[in-house]
């Protein structure tokens, strides 16, 4: 089964295959372009590029996993967007994963940390033992996380925010790997599960805000 991951919900974009047999994962091909203002703009690149370089075409896929946040408004929803119209284009299921869920398995054994740059000086947070979330998803201020006895941390907001986490950050995981995503999925994708609905996981309301009131000029 050949697996489509996508993720947009850290100022990376990253876009996956991943080939799901009965008895594992293996990761085929990847792309992530690192730049928060350029979602809409590298995604379906990123997609034909993957596609070609193992030799594949878009029917060719039998399911699209994707990152459901948390993450900023735009970028998250460029991701969700993409997934859910390929899906219904290609009559393909489609499922949801939480994108720090994917950084916290691909960290492995042990109590870790998983944080993502939420903006405005905060952090998106979860913790993790062996894989497994503790506690969260939450936004907060680097300064009022709750690191939960964790010894090490990963994702970019770890490695922004280290030195008031205090805990060692791994540099090399910043981002959701794609075969991660697709891991945490593997099951209902094994078990060809109906199609879910991408629901976006916002923890605060986006920075655009409805207009007010028009106030009268004259008196």
């Amino acid at each position: 089964m050949l697996v489509l991951a996508l993720d947009t919900a850290t100022p990376a974009s990253t876009a996956a295959l991943v080939e799901v047999t009965a008895d594992g994962l293996f990761g085929v091909a990847e792309s992530r372009t690192v730049d928060p203002r350029a979602h809409g703009e590298k995604l379906a690149p990123e997609i034909a590029a993957v596609l070609a370089e193992a030799g594949y075409r878009p029917r060719d896929l039998t399911a699209i996993v994707a990152g459901l946040g948390p993450g900023p408004f735009t970028g998250l929803r460029v991701g969700l967007a993409t997934a859910a119209s390929m899906g219904q284009a290609l009559g393909i299921p489609t499922y949801g994963v939480c994108s720090l869920d994917g950084l916290g398995r691909a960290a492995g054994p042990g109590r870790v940390l998983v944080a993502t740059d939420a903006r405005r000086r905060e952090v998106y947070f979860a913790t993790y033992q062996d894989g497994e979330r503790l506690t969260g998803p939450e936004v907060a201020k680097p300064a009022d996380v709750d690191v939960n006895h964790a010894t090490r941390a990963v994702g970019e907001g770890a490695l922004k925010y280290g030195d008031i986490f205090h805990v060692p950050v791994e540099e090399h995981l910043l981002y959701p790997p794609g075969a991660a995503l697709v891991a945490l999925a593997a099951e209902k994708i094994r078990g060809e599960a109906r199609s879910e609905a991408l629901t976006p996981l916002y923890l605060r309301r986006p920075d655009a805000v409805e207009p007010g009131t028009r106030k009268p000029v004259l008196a």
